[in-house]
């Protein structure tokens, strides 16, 4: 695999219209950050970000974009700063898909379809890989999967060989255990995932300005930073100058 520029991604996670943050994945431990999620997309642009991570969380658990006018508002904002998109929950079909990149988001998340090889193959064909994110979502190294609701015995790192060799070129991991925790990002997860051929986003756990230093060193693609980054844990201007300051490539 050649070098990836490394990529600070906030979370924008989206329960009933509100930017909220889970603790675990479990829908009934949630904190509400703003009423208004499109407002956090203009001050995570505006302190220099350019790409948000966008969660519709009742889409992942129901299967469709339950908060589309909600996603799409953040969209338009992130778009209007030059910033790009990757979007997830509830995109489980190839009229989904389509939905959201003519919209202009750059990348969607696939979690709960990513364990159907021959539709990703199909989706990466029409789509193109690049513009795919499997969502590889787990708890110890299986596959958790309908809005972390369902938990599979599919091994993460086996998918992950496989998805590759269909052309999906993005994974995003997901340490359920650890997201919302402040533990860490599972980075030994996330590069195996990477060493199966696919570019990785690490996420969930992580903490501090060191966690996001760390996904750098590790070579990842990039990492996801949500509650950390609510909670002042993490000042995101400093941190893409940090990350900036190791280096363009990884």
């Amino acid at each position: 695999m050649q070098s990836h520029e490394f990529v600070l991604l906030p979370a924008i996670d989206i329960l009933g219209g509100r930017c909220v943050r889970l603790y675990q994945g479990d829908y009934a431990q949630r904190t509400e950050y703003s009423d208004h999620p499109a407002a956090m997309a203009q001050r995570w642009c505006e302190a220099g970000a350019r790409c948000l991570h966008v969660v519709d969380l009742d889409g992942a658990k129901d299967g469709e974009s339950i908060n589309a006018a909600t996603v799409e508002e953040v969209v338009r904002t992130a778009r209007s700063y030059g910033a790009s998109v990757q979007v997830g929950g509830g995109i489980r079909n190839r009229d989904a898909i389509a939905r959201w990149l003519d919209m202009g988001v750059e990348r969607v998340v696939l979690g709960t379809v990513s364990r159907d090889i021959e539709q990703m193959a199909q989706f990466a064909s029409e789509f193109g890989g690049r513009r795919i994110v499997a969502g590889l979502d787990g708890r110890g190294g299986k596959l958790a999967v309908t809005g972390w609701l369902e938990q599979t015995n599919t091994s993460v790192v086996e998918l992950a060989h496989n998805l590759a060799k269909v052309g999906v070129v993005y994974a995003l991991v997901t340490d359920v255990e650890r997201d919302g925790t402040g533990m860490g990002a599972n980075l030994q997860l996330a590069q195996s995932v990477q060493e199966a051929g696919l570019w990785t986003f690490a996420s969930g756990g992580i903490s501090g300005h060191d966690d996001i230093l760390a996904a750098k060193s590790a070579g990842l693609a990039g990492a996801v930073v949500g509650k950390a980054l609510y909670d002042g844990k993490v000042d995101l201007r400093l941190a893409l100058v940090q990350v900036a300051a190791k280096g363009d490539g990884v």
